[in-house]
């Protein structure tokens, strides 16, 4: 960030003309994810940050928020820069100082940027003490990263901003993908400008809409079923009907052109009653019967059971065509995990912590860390749940998921995501760029189940995920992300 700055400035850009760019991209954000408007609260420093958090605001007074501000400093402590941009914002709002706090309200954490570290200094510790305590009727954004974290490596002060979101300006410092980092960082946007470039190649990177966009092409005219692959889904069980059902929902969602689900006799009237019409639901009395099907991506696991473990581990094994395993997919390859150095196609493999603690053993390291070693080890992509979702293959970037929210820590969530990651590999998409593009769009869509305000983190269903894989497509792809 600092030498994309440098570079910039050298171009002659000027340093309040990034300032005004980096409010609007941040109004703008923030509208996107509260498109009903309300107040904005901007707690405010004395630098550059601050800058950012004026504009901000005036822009979002311009889109007819009502908004306050709380100044940590005097004002002759302000930087030149910053009172000017303190001027502007009071010239369109005026100067008001309320502290009662009801409705929708944003609280802007505009007090320091990139460069402080822990510990905090007053004023700005008090000031983010208010703003920790105002979250219990609040939404708090923070401004480039949360005040009192280190952006190198994620360190907090004991009284570090706790914040929902946190809008970045350029690219991801490192400490906001750290594990110790997720409760305090929230939800991730990063907000990109063209006058801040940096073309070296680095070992990790953030997923976002400018960086996938172009991996899914809008469909031709002339575009068939067949150029969209027929996915073939191996899942369910007595008693877990459930997770083939919402894996096929993802399959169809995601774009397949065909789903074909593959449950075992015992439960295929069940399956075939409940399952979405579009779903083709077929009987198998062994799974070493279902290799030879005409099938383009495979989905192994959901809901499975291991009653059956040597047919699915020959499965795992021999099909040719590429395979999202999943679940207990999963737990039964742990068992044999030197089978994935036989497997015949490329595998994605989707754990949850628990699973990864299975497949890979208790590592005290970092879910990077570990992510990296098993992709080190095994020629697969992983894409490892979590709050913020890793995406790893050797050779390729380390990618972090920045979409999502709490209300997607419910069962089915991994289900519906491994049966959109198989739809997008039919669609052509690399593996790993089939589980970075899905789990943001899953992510994304949780997202906007809940600012449609049709759900909550603790009413929010699988269902309702893939119900707005629709608009996340949409949000993909629009031109003003």
């Amino acid at each position: 960030m600092r030498a994309a700055e440098t570079a910039a400035f050298g171009r002659g850009i000027s340093a309040e003309a990034l300032m005004e760019q980096v409010g609007e991209r941040i109004a703008r954000r923030t509208m996107d994810f509260f498109p009903d408007g309300g107040r904005c609260i901007v707690y405010a420093g004395k630098g550059h940050n601050a800058s950012d958090g004026f504009v901000a605001a005036r822009w979002l007074a311009l889109f007819g928020w009502r908004i306050d501000f709380r100044l940590a400093y005097a004002e002759e402590e302000l930087s030149k820069l910053t009172a000017s941009k303190l001027a502007e914002l009071r010239a369109a709002v005026g100067d008001r100082r309320e502290t009662r706090v009801s409705g929708l309200t944003i609280v802007f954490d505009a007090l320091i940027g990139l460069g402080a570290q822990p510990p905090l200094r007053e004023p700005i510790r008090s000031a983010c003490r208010e703003i920790n305590s105002l979250r219990a009727g609040a939404i708090v954004v923070a401004i480039d990263l949360p005040s009192g974290m280190d952006g190198d490596t994620g360190e907090v002060d004991r009284d570090c901003v706790v914040a929902d979101f946190t809008i970045t300006v350029g690219f991801a410092k490192r400490g906001l993908v750290s594990d110790s980092a997720i409760d305090f960082v929230g939800r991730l946007e990063v907000v990109s400008l063209d006058e801040l470039r940096w073309d070296e190649l680095t070992s990790s990177e953030v997923a976002t809409p400018q960086s996938l966009r172009d991996l899914l092409p809008r469909r031709k005219y002339s575009a068939y079923k067949n150029q969209f692959g027929r996915i073939g889904i191996v899942a369910g069980s007595r008693g877990f009907t459930g997770a083939a059902i919402m894996c096929s929902l993802g399959g169809l969602r995601g774009g397949a052109g065909l789903v074909e689900l593959f449950v075992p006799e015992e439960i295929y009237e069940v399956v075939a009653a409940t399952a979405a019409p579009e779903v083709m639901v077929k009987p198998v009395k062994s799974y070493a019967d279902v290799i030879d099907e005409p099938i383009d991506v495979w989905v192994v696991g959901p809901g499975l059971g291991k009653t059956r473990a040597s047919e699915v581990l020959a499965l795992i094994r021999e099909a040719k065509q590429p395979m999202v395993v999943d679940a207990d997919g999963l737990n039964i390859l742990a068992e044999k995990i030197e089978e994935l150095a036989q497997c015949r196609g490329p595998r994605v493999l989707t754990p949850h912590p628990g699973e990864m603690k299975r497949l890979f053993g208790a590592e005290k390291a970092s879910r990077a860390e570990t992510a990296t070693k098993f992709c080190d080890q095994h020629a697969v992509t992983l894409l490892l749940k979590g709050s913020r979702t890793i995406v790893a293959e050797a050779g390729r970037a380390l990618s972090y998921n920045t979409t999502g929210n709490p209300g997607m820590a419910t069962g089915g969530m991994g289900d519906v995501l491994t049966g959109v990651c198989a739809a997008l590999m039919g669609q052509k998409l690399t593996p790993y760029d089939a589980a970075r593009l899905g789990a943001w769009l899953c992510g994304r869509a949780a997202e906007l189940a809940i600012f449609a305000g049709n759900a909550s983190e603790e009413s929010l269903l699988p269902r309702e995920v893939t119900d707005n894989l629709g608009a996340a497509f949409n949000d993909l792809r629009s031109t003003d992300r």
